[in-house]
């Protein structure tokens, strides 16, 4: 098993579009496309894999510039081919349908170069159990998916995950919806260090707490603010408390208007957020990962209003609950609990450059005061 992910775009249905899914495809870096017919694979640069995969039972009087072929079959079939084209990789493609299949895709996994499966009932187990077994094999398992979003499960099962992905190509946006999908859509931010300038209690409000199904880190939270171009990095609660037991899936976020950052590139309100929606989670060196909701909670509290600003002059407000317990991060990995704020103190946020229209970044004039 590897732990760098494989996508593969097929194209063999891709139609009057082909062209310029190919193209999107090659620019966003691709690892490998998939072509029924040696003439599709033609004048691709040597930057992506090559794959030929002609249906099945069938076989090309050439193979053309591929540098992968995928047959089905037995093994005799794949060594006569390997036999007469020794520049060329060969993998074998397995359906699974059954225990037998499933058996035939465990021997695949474990002893050919490329396995190639097909998973026709919609439950993961059979999947599952081919990368538990195949664990230590030298071999690369590509699993065919309908859609990004099962490509995302696959990418995820037994979080090892299937070394790569076979998705149709059917319209521009697809090769970037799988590549995003591999590599979890999010990537890296640019925190800043924010000075403190005022902290005042403002009296009573709603706040969100966020209640996510994942474990965070102990330097890990998501961003929180109520301006769209300005927000502070708040810890998730992972840190003990004398009172109560950690709650390492839970970041108390701040009051219900707050902006947060989503998928997509979007933002979204704690107020807006529900059992299955996304938010960004963030450590202190930037880097990022989608977490799924699993509870928002919503309750009155007393609320504290903290204002900061950034270096070049750019002002930030965060509300919180006010409670000393509700924390924030800063340089360092530093835990800083909200309620002992003051002004000089520094902390770490986010400052987004684009306004935002229902959540989507837009290049308009907004003011937010």
């Amino acid at each position: 098993m590897s732990s760098e992910k494989l996508c593969w775009l097929d194209i063999r249905s891709a139609g009057k579009a082909r062209q310029a899914i190919v193209e999107e495809a090659l620019h966003q870096r691709i690892d490998g496309i998939v072509a029924a017919d040696p003439a599709d694979l033609e004048g691709l640069p040597p930057t992506v894999t090559k794959v030929l995969m002609p249906p099945a039972g069938k076989r090309p009087a050439n193979y053309g510039s591929a540098g992968v072929v995928i047959l089905a079959g037995d093994a005799s079939a794949r060594a006569q081919a390997a036999e007469a084209a020794p520049d060329v990789e060969f993998g074998r493609l397995v359906e699974i349908t059954d225990a037998e299949s499933l058996d035939a895709a465990i021997e695949a996994a474990r002893t050919e170069r490329w396995s190639v499966l097909e998973f026709r009932d919609p439950t993961k187990i059979p999947l599952e159990i081919v990368i538990a077994a195949a664990a230590d094999a030298d071999g690369a398992i590509i699993t065919m998916a309908k859609n990004t979003e099962e490509a995302a499960v696959i990418f995820g099962c037994l979080q090892l995950g299937s070394d790569g992905v076979l998705m149709p190509g059917r319209s521009v946006g697809d090769a970037t919806a799988l590549k995003a999908t591999a590599t979890g859509g999010t990537g890296e931010l640019l925190l800043v260090e924010l000075e403190v300038t005022a902290v005042a209690h403002i009296g009573m409000g709603e706040r969100a707490c966020v209640d996510t199904c994942s474990y965070l880190g102990k330097d890990e939270g998501i961003l929180v603010g109520s301006h769209s171009k300005g927000m502070i990095l708040c810890v998730s609660e992972t840190h003990p408390l004398p009172y109560m037991p950690t709650r390492p899936f839970r970041v108390n976020a701040g009051a219900i208007h707050s902006y947060t950052l989503a998928d997509e590139g979007r933002t979204r309100y704690l107020s807006e957020l529900r059992a299955g929606s996304k938010v960004m989670a963030v450590d202190t060196k930037g880097r990022t990962r989608t977490v799924a909701v699993g509870r928002v909670k919503i309750e009155t509290r007393p609320l504290i209003s903290i204002d900061a600003v950034a270096a070049g002059g750019q002002e930030v407000n965060l509300i919180l609950q006010d409670d000393w317990h509700v924390r924030v991060l800063g340089p360092g990995d530093a835990v800083l609990n909200s309620t002992e704020l003051r002004p000089g103190d520094r902390v770490l946020g986010h400052l987004p450059t684009a306004d935002r229209h229902v959540g989507y970044p837009i290049d308009e004039f907004c003011h937010e005061q």
